[in-house]
C-alpha cells in the first residue's frame, strides 16, 4: 500500500517532500538539528525542543523503538519530527511500541523519507529557520504552507517555559521501575500533600522548573535530599520562605532574553543559598550575574561537544541542547569562566565561589556514552553539607 505523501516545507521557500510519519496534521516551529546517533527516546520528550521541528541527522531512527523508562518527561515536546528513514519495526525486548505509535499516540507530525543532509546543511550555513511539516500535502501547496508558516509568530516570540514549568510546587520522589536498565525514575505529587516523616533531616533542594528533564531529578535523587519543584514563575521571597538548603536552576526552552522576571529571581537569591544553573538555568544565572546572552547561528544539539579550558590538560566530553549562549565580553570580572566548548569558544561553565553559584551550559545528567560530567552533581551536593 502506497504511504500518504508528506512534506516539510521551510520559510526561505525550500521543501523537501517525503512520506508520512507520526500523527495526522500540519506543524509549525523552528526547524533544528542534533547529531546523535542514538537517544530518540530522550530527545523526543525534552521540554527544551517546545516550539522547535527537530531534524536528526543520522539516518536510520526508531529501531529499537519507544520503552516506558528512558523518556525525559510524560509526553514529546518537539513541534515535528523529521527523519531520514523511519524504522516501522521495533527490535528491542524493552520497546513497548514502535516509533511511529509514539508520534501517533502524543499527536506528533513528522516526516520521513527525506534528504535530512540537506535540511542539516540549510539549517547549518543559513541559521535556524522556521518551517512547517505537513501531511497529505505536496510542492504543490508550497503557497499554502509558506502562508502558515508567515502567519505564526517567530519561536523568539513565545513564551514556551510557561507552556513546560510545573503548575503547582510539587515534591519528587525516585520510584522503582522494576527495568534494571533504568531502575527508578520520578514520581511527582502535589506540596499539599505534606511532606512524609521518614524525610526529615534531609537537605531541602528546590528546583525551578523551566522545563526540567527527569534525568536531572534522577541525578539529584541519587543522593539523600528532600526534592520540591516550584514553578517558573515562583518569586524569590515565596522560594526563600521553604528555607531550602540548594537551589537548582533547570534547562528550558525559549530565549532567556525575554525572561526578564525570572532573572529578577535569580539576581535576588544569588548569595542567599548555593545555586547550580543547567543550560537554560545557566544563561539565566549569568543573565542576573550581569552578563548577556544571544543566540547561536544553528546551536549544540547533541553529543560529543568538548568543554574545557585549553592549556589545563582535562576535557570534558558533554552532552548539549542549547540555542542560545553567554557572551564573553559581558561577563563581569567577578564571575570565573571555568569551561568553554574547545569546538567554538563558547563559554560552557562559569562559577563564583564567593556566593556559592554555579552553572554549566551542557548536560551533566546525559550519558550518551561518557560520564564526564557528572561531577557536577556532586559539587553542588557538597554545597548543600551532604557527603
Amino acid at each position: 500500500m502506497k504511504s500518504k505523501p508528506a512534506i516539510i516545507a521551510l520559510a526561505d521557500g525550500r521543501f523537501f517532500e517525503g512520506e508520512a510519519l507520526g500523527a495526522d496534521g500540519i506543524s509549525v516551529g523552528e526547524v533544528v538539528f542534533n547529531t546523535s546517533m542514538t537517544g530518540y527516546q530522550e530527545i523526543l520528550p525534552d521540554p527544551s525542543y517546545r516550539g522547535q521541528i527537530l531534524t536528526m541527522t543520522t539516518v536510520h531512527v526508531g529501531n529499537y523503538g519507544i520503552n516506558p523508562f528512558d523518556g525525559e518527561s510524560a509526553a514529546p515536546h518537539v513541534a515535528g519530527f523529521v527523519v531520514r528513514e523511519a524504522s516501522r519495526v521495533a527490535s528491542n525486548h524493552r520497546a513497548t511500541q514502535t516509533l511511529d505509535g509514539f508520534l501517533v499516540e502524543h499527536g506528533v507530525v513528522g516526516v520521513a523519507g527525506v534528504d535530512t543532509r540537506a535540511i542539516t546543511r540549510r539549517v547549518r550555513d543559513g541559521g535556524a529557520i522556521m518551517g512547517c511539516v505537513a501531511h497529505g500535502r505536496t510542492r504543490a501547496d508550497l503557497p499554502e504552507l509558506l502562508d502558515i508558516i508567515a502567519s505564526a509568530p517567530a519561536y523568539d516570540a513565545i513564551d514556551h517555559v510557561a507552556a513546560v514549568s510545573v503548575r503547582q510546587p510539587t515534591i519528587v520522589r525516585a520510584e522503582p521501575t522494576g527495568d534494571s536498565f533504568m531502575p527508578t525514575r520520578p514520581s511527582f505529587r502535589p506540596l499539599s500533600e505534606g511532606w512524609s516523616t521518614e524525610e526529615s533531616g534531609l537537605p531541602l533542594v528546590v528546583t525551578l522548573d523551566y522545563g526540567v528533564k527527569w534525568s536531572i531529578l534522577r541525578r539529584l535523587l541519587e543522593r539523600p535530599i528532600r526534592l520540591l519543584l516550584l514553578p517558573h514563575a515562583t518569586s524569590a521571597s515565596e522560594l526563600k520562605a521553604y528555607s531550602a538548603a540548594g537551589l537548582l536552576l533547570s534547562n528550558g526552552p525559549g530565549d532567556p532574553g525575554r525572561m526578564d522576571n525570572e532573572t529578577a529571581v535569580v539576581r535576588e537569591l544569588v548569595g542567599e543559598l548555593p545555586i547550580f544553573g543547567i543550560c537554560l538555568g545557566h544563561q539565566l544565572l549569568c543573565r542576573a550575574l550581569g552578563a548577556s546572552t544571544y543566540k547561536l547561528a544553528f546551536g549544540h544539539r547533541g553529543p560529543n561537544q568538548p568543554a574545557g579550558l585549553r592549556g589545563e590538560g582535562r576535557i570534558e566530553i558533554t552532552s548539549q541542547n542549547h540555542g542560545y549562549a553567554v557572551q564573553w565580553e559581558t561577563i563581569p570580572d567577578a564571575v570565573q569562566v571555568t569551561q568553554r566548548n574547545l569546538n567554538d569558544e563558547t563559554i560552557e561553565a562559569v562559577a563564583m565561589p564567593s556566593l556559592r553559584a554555579f552553572s554549566v551550559q551542557h548536560h551533566p545528567e546525559a550519558g550518551p556514552g561518557p560520564h564526564d560530567a557528572l561531577g557536577a552533581f556532586a559539587a553542588f551536593h557538597g554545597a548543600l553539607g551532604g557527603a
